[in-house]
């Protein structure tokens, strides 16, 4: 798999390549990942590869715009690609990632019958795989794991967690080890690893002691229900570990390529340096930049103090040239040599003295003067964040996708930014 080094990120060779198996779309929330990762996964489909779209988004807003009425755990197809010739065999699916159906998954696989339910009934299992710091993150790594294990696409895209961080994604198997590995589930555990009656009567009377200050700590209900499902769960601790380390190794490997997906904020693309240089850190491959909703203007010869100046002329002109006795309501004359020969205030010449400039006219073109000056001054902002970025990581290719009124709702507006994002940031968005 080839990347480009620098320069623009050209998209369609990576997804065409077939040795790209795992594209992953990360940056902070509010970017347009979900949108980002849909119209890849379109546009892969549609030039003949078997897809399936991975969200974490629970905004539901990728099943809307496939047309699907809703997505869940399993896969669903998508009806409505567009293929042919060589691409006559491409397929999209998209799916989004229920948190606690993949737990229960995990522990339906890896478990005999009795232990599995003891475990799923464990209310202390129940609010973990609900609801615990990290877990959304690790189930996203399992699933991933999970698909690619299956073999049935040759393209996985995620879209990954609408985190605080975008480096959650790649902490949540430290995280989970972490937990694993505490001193608390090693207390919790210590009785069923300890053999032998002497060993056991003694630890008995350290663990009275334990669990006599926990209980007071934490309630003797769910202390029982912690030690119960530390009992059920532990021949799958290391599980657990096993493959989290292996998704992990995949995410590293050649065949796994990283779009770091921004919009031309400084928050944004702070955040997205620091992606970056985790992921060379990490030496997980990055294919470049996405850089989502950007600004431009079709009269960009016109700059921000140029369309200020004509409009305060404009102003000027209208208090100047106001007919006497308007306000009384007598009839002002048709013309004055000042007014006939006045400046035209953006092209400085003289304006024509058969055609007085209507001051309702002028008062609507300086206020769109003005409206031009302050999207004239976001383009230049938006420029010089992005130019800061690159200045810093030159070697990371990107593309600017343009910003769009509005949000994309269908499958025509995700091809058609897919297409944008092909060539590199001609006007289309992601929302």
């Amino acid at each position: 798999m080839t990347l480009n080094p620098a320069g623009a990120l050209d998209i369609d060779p990576l997804l065409d390549d077939p040795a790209t198996r795992i594209v992953v779309c990360c940056g902070s929330g509010g970017v347009g990942k979900t949108t980002t990762a849909a119209a890849l996964g379109l546009r892969a489909a549609e030039r003949g590869r078997k897809v399936v779209v991975l969200t974490i988004d629970p905004a539901r807003r990728l099943a809307q715009s496939m047309g699907i009425d809703s997505l869940d755990n399993v896969p669903r197809r998508v009806k409505g690609i567009e293929t042919g010739g060589d691409a006559a065999g491409g397929e999209l699916h998209a799916m989004m990632l229920d948190m606690k159906r993949t737990f229960d998954e995990i522990v339906e696989a890896h478990a005999d019958g009795e232990r599995a339910e003891a475990i799923l009934n464990n209310p202390f299992y129940q609010s973990l795989s609900a609801g615990f710091a990290g877990t959304q993150e690790y189930m996203a790594m399992e699933k991933l794991g999970q698909l690619r294990a299956r073999d049935t696409w040759d393209l996985i895209i995620v879209d990954t967690p609408p985190s605080r961080s975008a480096l959650d994604f790649l902490d949540a198997p430290k995280r989970l080890g972490s937990f694993l590995d505490g001193k608390l589930i090693r207390v919790l555990m210590a009785p069923a690893k300890v053999g032998g009656r002497a060993g056991m009567k003694f630890l008995n009377v350290g663990m009275s002691m334990m669990t006599g200050a926990l209980g007071k700590l934490l309630g003797g209900q769910l202390l029982r229900d912690v030690q119960t499902f530390v009992a059920a769960m532990d021949t799958m601790f290391g599980g657990f570990r096993t493959r989290a380390d292996a998704t992990y190794k995949l995410l590293q490997a050649p065949g796994t390529a990283f779009l770091v997906v921004a919009a031309p904020e400084r928050d944004a693309l702070r955040e997205a340096a620091y992606f970056v240089e985790r992921l060379a850190a990490e030496r997980m491959p990055l294919a470049g930049l996405v850089l989502n909703r950007v600004h431009g203007s079709g009269a960009a010869r016109l700059s921000a103090e140029r369309a200020l100046a004509a409009a305060e002329n404009l102003d000027e002109r209208r208090i100047v040239d106001q007919p006497p006795g308007k306000e009384e309501g007598r009839t002002p004359p048709e013309s004055t040599p000042e007014s006939a020969t006045a400046p035209d205030p953006v092209s400085g010449s003289p304006a024509a003295a058969e055609t007085p400039a209507d001051p309702s006219t002028e008062q609507l073109t300086a206020g769109l003067l003005r409206l031009h000056a302050e999207r004239m001054r976001l383009v230049a902002r938006e420029q010089r964040t992005r130019d800061r970025f690159t200045a810093l990581h030159p070697e990371v290719a990107v593309a600017e996708i343009a910003a769009l009124p509005g949000d994309v709702h269908d499958l025509a507006g995700l091809r058609d930014i897919g297409d944008r994002l092909a060539a590199g940031g001609t006007p289309a968005g992601a929302e």
